[in-house]
């Protein structure tokens, strides 16, 4: 794709690329689940200069100084990606850099519309998260990759409409955004806590919800409820310390005019099904038993915002029942031990604790009340089938 003629070795590019591919696979997990616009990787890539930053006398305002001179990084790298991935800007870091670990803070923004939403309640109930916690409840354990810990601080968490300057008195179409900025997050913890923001926006649960999820003490085991969906997300910014990106004018035109299209194309659709559903509200419905008698659709009350069912995994209960009324996953402690076992992580020792005798005991209960059930629907069957035997007889 680059040839030689731009300066470029065929064995550089190989290196390049897979450097990039290396990267783009620990990206996977993040990409797969979350659309990022700012994600941040870090390459090892050949420059014009021979110093480095870090290196005595040279920082990266010395660099961005000369960027004139400097291999147009974004250009190139465009060139060899898939349409969908662009690379907006780059840097020049110290050779000990990480776009992981030298992450000051996240924020994540979770976009959805108002429907029948008590978006106020939700800002409140947000408010909740804010602080170190142990979220725990409040992801997916990822234990088996060595997660342990789930301890993380939530600098600010709130449920704001996207465009603030536009005031419209409950329009079920407005979208609003959750935003949550934290040093680390956990493995489908933003999603978590949307859930969690759902039910209590539908009010199913009150705001004291999340202090009793939060409350490791009294609730060590997650009550099983189903996430947010995923394609709302987003890696909204990554923010690190004495980083100054450096845009090419060409690139970031090419960027600005393929989002514009994009835009545009959702846009007009997006549009277009608002037009489908402003028009069915005309629709004349009959009313009661006759139908001579017929009133508007946009007249039926209650009215019918139903948006949020598409942001929920799984199938909606017709009974709801609370969140903890409802069967508890397994502790951290029984799946520490479990993956202990199985050789996936070690440990220097694997306590057992009351939690886990008591989880123990109950998977127990359940197997033997299982089997129990199992022998009885055998015996029913075996009687059924004797009087059958008989009756033909």
């Amino acid at each position: 794709i680059i040839s030689e003629a731009n300066g470029f070795r065929e064995e550089y590019l190989k290196i390049m690329f897979n450097n990039l591919l290396s990267c783009l696979l620990v990206m996977h997990v993040t990409v797969f689940y979350v659309s990022p616009i700012l994600q941040v990787i870090s390459l090892d890539l050949r420059s014009n200069f021979s110093k480095t930053v870090g290196e005595p006398g040279v920082t990266a305002k010395d660099d961005a100084c000369n960027i004139s001179e400097e291999i147009r990084y974004t250009h190139i790298l465009n060139r060899v990606l898939p349409p969908d991935i662009r690379v907006l800007a780059w840097a020049p870091v110290d050779p000990n850099f990480s776009a992981r670990f030298n992450c000051l803070k996240r924020t994540y923004r979770y976009f959805f519309p108002r429907g029948d939403l008590d978006v106020t309640l939700m800002n409140t109930a947000a408010q909740r998260f804010m602080g170190t916690h142990d979220f725990r409840n409040l992801c997916k354990m990822d234990v088996a990759n060595g997660v342990i810990n789930f301890q993380r601080t939530i600098l600010n968490a709130e449920v704001q409409p996207v465009e603030r300057e536009i005031t419209k008195q409950q329009d079920p179409f407005q979208i609003y955004q959750f935003e949550v900025t934290g040093q680390a997050f956990l493995y489908h913890q933003v999603r978590c806590m949307m859930a969690i923001l759902f039910l209590i926006g539908q009010r199913m649960e009150k705001p004291e919800i999340i202090d009793e999820l939060l409350d490791i003490e009294n609730n060590p085991r997650k009550p099983q409820y189903s996430m947010a969906v995923e394609f709302p997300l987003v890696l909204y910014d990554c923010e690190f310390e004495n980083i100054q990106w450096i845009y090419d004018h060409e690139v970031q035109e090419f960027n600005i005019i393929h989002l514009q299209q994009l835009w545009a194309n959702h846009a007009v659709k997006s549009h277009m099904l608002h037009s489908m559903l402003q028009g069915l509200d005309s629709a004349e419905i009959p009313t009661g038993l006759s139908s001579d008698t017929t009133i508007p659709w946009k007249e039926i009350k209650p009215p019918v915002h139903n948006q949020i069912s598409a942001l929920i995994e799984g199938v909606k209960a017709r009974n709801y029942k609370p969140l903890m009324d409802r069967p508890k996953c397994e502790g951290l402690e029984s799946r520490i031990c479990h993956f202990v076992r199985r050789g996936r992580i070690e440990l220097p020792h694997c306590k057992k604790t009351k939690q886990t005798d008591k989880e123990a005991n109950e998977q127990m209960k359940n197997k033997s009340s299982s089997l129990d059930a199992a022998e009885k629907d055998h015996e029913v069957l075996e009687k059924a089938a004797k009087r059958v035997c008989v009756s033909a007889d």
